[in-house]
């Protein structure tokens, strides 16, 4: 059986890219499945219905290294955990060379050890931002350091009110945001919950 691997960045593909942000909120459909079989990640859908992000680790669940990519398989992120720290390590463009680049963010996940709540700092290049969810809920959000929400994760409701499965979301991205980097971070609150 073939396998199916990203394909290696282009010098280009490495560099910010605009197209990642608009100037209206944006809505996805976020599928918890991959569509490569026999790997783990998750599927992400436009408005209209298009593939536009996928997330898959070629090996198993609760792999040490997921990839973020866009339909066409570039890596646009990939996400490293570190075991130990209770952190994750997100890495603009394909992990080959890793040990020579800095990560562009950083994941310390901080769990209220009583009432189950998860609580994650993150550390940016540009800034921190936040990232809460409740207990058994697949519902989060992310804010900046000013608290200004920048995404917001539900489960997805249909147009007649029926909620679908906990491994289908919707996620809203504000204005001015970076959409790639918020489908990192729902990568890694993806992770922390051991869905990927």
């Amino acid at each position: 059986m073939a396998k199916i691997h990203p394909l290696p960045p282009a010098e280009s593909s490495c560099s910010f890219s605009t197209s990642y942000i608009t100037s209206e909120a944006e809505t996805f459909t976020v599928w918890m499945k991959s569509l490569v079989m026999h790997t783990n990640g998750c599927t992400v859908y436009n408005q209209n219905g298009e593939i536009v992000y996928r997330v898959d680790n070629y090996d198993k669940k609760g792999s040490r290294e997921v990839y973020l990519m866009d339909l066409k398989g570039r890596v646009l992120f990939t996400i490293r955990k570190l075991w130990f720290f209770r952190q994750w390590k997100g890495y603009r463009c394909d992990g080959l060379k890793l040990k020579s680049q800095k990560p562009f963010f950083q994941v310390r996940k901080s769990s209220g050890i009583f009432k189950g709540d998860l609580s994650c700092e993150i550390a940016v290049r540009s800034g921190c931002y936040k990232l809460e969810a409740s207990a058994g809920k697949s519902a989060f959000k992310i804010t900046d350091s000013n608290g200004r929400l920048v995404a917001k994760v539900t489960r997805k409701q249909t147009s007649s009110g029926i909620v679908l499965g906990d491994d289908v979301l919707t996620l809203v991205v504000e204005p001015e945001v970076d959409h790639s980097f918020i489908m990192a971070l729902v990568t890694v609150c993806g992770l922390i919950h051991h869905k990927l």
